[in-house]
Parts: C-alpha cells; structure tokens; sequence
C-alpha cells in the first residue's frame, strides 16, 4: 500500500452478538499491521475497538488512539498503543482522527460509529474533503443504512448534484486494495479538510 499510510477505524466498544464481527476486527488489525498501515482509533480496549488495536499490535503495527478523558475509564483505554492523544471533547477527537487519517473504515458498531462515519460522509458530500470512505459489510450490518441512503435519493433528500461516495466490502481482504483504488483517483490537494471546517471544529 503506498498513499494510505493511516486508516482510521470507526467501530463499537461492545463486542456485538455475531462473532464474525470480532473476527473482522481481529483480521483487519492483522492486515493493517502487515500492509504498514497505521490504525487510527478511538483508543479503547474493549469490544470492537479492543479486538482491531490489539490485533494490529499482536502482528507488529502501529496504533494511535484518541481518546476524550471522560471515557479514558469507561472505555478502558489501551495502554499498549505506540501513541495515546488524550482529547478535552469529543469534538477535538475526531477532527485529530480526520488529521491523522488517510482513510475511514466503519465496522459495525453502534450510535458512536454511525455518527462519525456520517460526519464523514456529510463533509464528503459537502466537499470539505475527498479521502475515502469504506463500509465494512460483515454479514450485511450495514444493508440497513444502505437502503435508507437510497431511500434519501429516491425521496431527493440527496439531490443528483450531491454524489454521497460510499465504498463498501463484505470482506475484509478487501477493504485495503479498495481504499488504495480509491485514493489513487483522488488528488493531494483534495483530501485536506477546508481550513476553515478545521478552525470550527
């Protein structure tokens, strides 16, 4: 992998009822770490969260979490990780996460996960940023909001001119080789977020 150096890792500090979802957390921090791709997460060791870091460190990667200090405790952060970023807000984490990532990975997860990938996905569509956007489809989590995103188009609440760039895999081999396309098609300047998204967050 060559200009996706850093994914970042949106997903949930439960573990979820299906193991497969543990699984692909488990086996996307094992590719991360062999493809020298750095895991961006929100620092926890529990649940999902846990299952990719840990992973990703097992097999020789690199880790950074960023984490708020009111869930430093409730989520257990993971002491193991090379780089911990201790944030004052939420609002600071993830604008830290959206600079130190070249990409973005939802795995299942739950009300957390879905709002920063849609934050993700509204600035996209806003074009304040270009980087890529994948949805890791284990066992169609993410059909659900597949159907309601064209249900938005089909209702025009996603106009024509308004492209919504969502990637997706069902497995997880594939998510580094899709994100890597995508990049490619994308120019360096396109995947800064404007200044002045920045300055506002």
């Amino acid at each position: 992998m060559s200009s996706i150096r850093t994914v970042c890792v949106y997903c949930g500090s439960g573990p979820g009822t299906n193991p497969h979802f543990i699984e692909a957390a488990r086996a996307f921090g094992k590719a991360l770490a062999e493809n020298n791709v750095r895991l961006v997460y929100g620092g926890g060791s529990l649940g999902m969260m846990g299952a990719v870091a840990t992973s990703a460190l097992d097999h020789g990667g690199a880790v950074t979490g960023i984490i708020p200090e009111f869930l430093m405790s409730r989520e257990n952060a993971l002491k193991r990780v090379q780089e911990m970023i201790v944030t004052p807000d939420m609002h600071e984490r993830k604008r830290l996460m959206f600079e130190h990532s070249d990409a973005f990975v939802a795995l299942p997860g739950g009300l957390g996960t879905l709002e920063e990938l849609v934050e993700q996905l509204t600035w996209q569509q806003l074009g304040r940023h270009a980087k890529p956007v994948l949805l890791a489809n284990i066992d169609n989590f993410w059909e659900p909001l597949f159907a309601l995103v064209m249900h938005m188009r089909e209702t025009q609440f996603i106009r024509a001119g308004l492209a919504v760039d969502i990637l997706k895999a069902d497995r997880v081999e594939d998510i580094l080789p899709r994100l890597e396309a995508a990049a490619a098609r994308i120019p360096e300047t396109e995947t800064d977020l404007a200044p002045d998204m920045a300055r506002r967050l």
